[in-house]
């Protein structure tokens, strides 16, 4: 452990470095030059002129955005002399799971690739490239075969391997608390109980206002909504992502979401950016990816057949295409406990000269993939701002929904937080459905992966992923799971198999996800 000071030195030295390398930084030193012809810099007090010309120019909320964004995502600073996986996972047997599963995935993609004498990467015939560029935002009109083609993975399978997790160093005979928990998940992670999260979500508490929320004992909801959207208004005049994130802890008016959400996330699409994405798109036109028919078989199989998202097809393939190319999304496993896959040029398999990480953004799609992506469709008709969006979502959030760590926020804790607290608070269904096969986490662990997305009504799933980005925390996905078990409770205790337990879960397009989770959280007795 580092000392209060070293930390704050080192986080210091790593904001920095990276800020350096970036575009802000890059326009910042031109405004700064600019200013030296202003009538207002003085030679005898330039340091401070130019520091007061930022401010009231609005580059240094620019430079506290970027700060604050980079405070977000950056894990905790670790001791200088720490190994790089250390702080990708500080947990061996977590970090030797993750290398496994890597290999399973590729293996699969290979096998996949050989049976279907498919290369993984090809360039595109000029002809061919002209028809995609012609067709680029009516893609969802072609229909390519697809039917050799199959899913890398679906989120069952990672269910599997993570039910298998054992630490090696753990005896739980050594631990009768931990012993008696009877889920799936048997690895002893410390995971928050509902004193501690009513403290974390205490805005959520029942006193508090809440768009999402029909009727309030306290305030009515119409003069609630009208001070909220007021306040809301404020912040985005302020440009402040800070106060964006404590503000939209109480969710966010539908007018202001899509503002509020790229100020939160640092998203600004200057020209550069536009230019960005535009690059990857030509990128996508001149080569052929394996990973492509992944991209096309996966929206066909999600998004193409959901009541919500079918129309948004030609915006799915656009961002998810050019999300493979982004060779930046690599800089997110520096604190990813994953490491991005890598091929070889044909001849030169295992020297290292020779490998290229492959997809070039180092994600592999697996089945449902896409439904990261399908909400933020509702938000922004810009693609590359939506591009900018869902990228930056990814490496916060959603990266961690299909890889295996001991992060809080990671698939594992979100398990064994869903298990502990439908174990601890609903004893009597938790065995019921344990007895009769029914494992909770069996139904629960899909709707989790994905986010809830593609199970909840849009303007549901969007005031959750509001508090996901308020508390730049996913452990609100498995408090809603347990949620929804409480609220289904009397029909599952009637149930008699998985069958019967999935069929009374199967549709959740109804439910009104703020009520259930003040509900669960502040009306439960501990």
């Amino acid at each position: 452990m580092l000392d209060p000071d070293t930390e704050l030195s080192v986080a210091i030295a790593q904001i920095v470095q990276r800020l350096q390398g970036s575009g802000l930084c890059t326009r910042l030193e031109r405004q700064a030059q600019i200013s030296l012809h202003s009538s207002d810099i003085k030679l005898e007090s330039l340091k401070e002129d130019i520091k007061e010309f930022l401010k009231t120019s609005g580059w240094e909320k620019k430079l506290q955005n970027a700060v604050y964004r980079e405070l977000s995502v950056l894990p905790s600073p670790s001791h200088p002399s720490a190994p790089s996986e250390h702080i990708k996972e500080p947990l061996a047997y977590m970090r030797r799971a993750q290398a496994s599963w890597e290999k399973r995935v590729l293996k699969s993609l290979n096998s996949m690739c050989t049976e279907l004498s498919i290369p993984l990467a090809r360039k595109r015939p000029v002809d061919e490239q002209r028809e995609l560029l012609s067709k680029w935002n009516e893609m969802g009109t072609d229909e390519p075969d697809l039917s050799l083609f199959r899913p890398v993975y679906a989120p069952k399978d990672f269910l599997e391997v993570l039910i298998n997790l054992r630490n090696p160093n753990y005896d739980s005979s050594d631990q009768p608390s931990f012993s008696s928990h009877l889920g799936l998940i048997q690895i002893p992670l410390q995971v928050k109980d509902i004193p501690e999260l009513r403290e974390y979500f205490r805005e959520l508490d029942l006193k508090t206002g809440q768009l999402g929320i029909d009727d309030s004992t306290q305030v009515p909801p119409e003069l609630f909504e009208n001070e909220h959207v007021r306040i809301g208004k404020k912040v985005l005049s302020e440009q402040d992502s800070a106060a964006a994130q404590q503000y939209v802890r109480q969710g966010c008016p539908t007018a202001l979401r899509a503002e509020l959400w790229a100020l939160m996330l640092n998203i600004s699409n200057h020209p550069e950016d536009v230019l960005f994405y535009e690059q990857l798109k030509s990128n996508v036109i001149q080569h052929d990816l394996l990973a492509d028919s992944l991209i096309y078989k996966d929206v066909k199989l999600t998004a193409s057949n959901d009541d919500y998202y079918f129309v948004f097809e030609d915006y799915l393939y656009q961002v998810l295409l050019c999300f493979s190319r982004d060779t930046s999304v690599l800089e997110h496993f520096a604190y990813n406990s994953a490491s991005p896959p890598k091929s070889y040029i044909r001849g030169k398999l295992g020297l290292e000269e020779y490998a290229v990480v492959y997809p070039p953004n180092g994600v592999i799609p697996f089945h449902g993939f896409s439904m990261y992506v399908a909400p933020l469709c509702f938000l922004y008709n810009e693609p590359s701002k939506l591009y900018q969006v869902f990228r930056e979502m990814y490496v916060r959030f959603f990266f961690r929904l299909h890889s295996i760590s001991s992060h809080r926020s990671g698939i594992v804790s979100l398990c064994l937080l869903f298990e502990s607290l439908l174990q601890t608070h609903l004893p009597q269904l938790f065995y019921h459905l344990r007895e009769i096969g029914a494992q909770p986490l069996r139904i629960s662990f899909k709707w989790m992966v994905r986010a809830f997305s593609g199970y909840l009504a849009t303007d549901q799933l969007l005031l959750l992923w509001d508090r996901i980005l308020g508390y730049n925390s996913l452990e609100i996905l498995a408090v809603l799971a347990v949620a929804v078990f409480a609220f289904r409770a009397v029909n599952l205790m009637e149930v008699t198999s998985l069958a019967a337990a999935e069929a009374v879960l199967a549709d959740l397009s109804t439910l009104k996800v703020m009520p259930l989770l003040q509900i669960f959280l502040f009306a439960t007795v501990t």
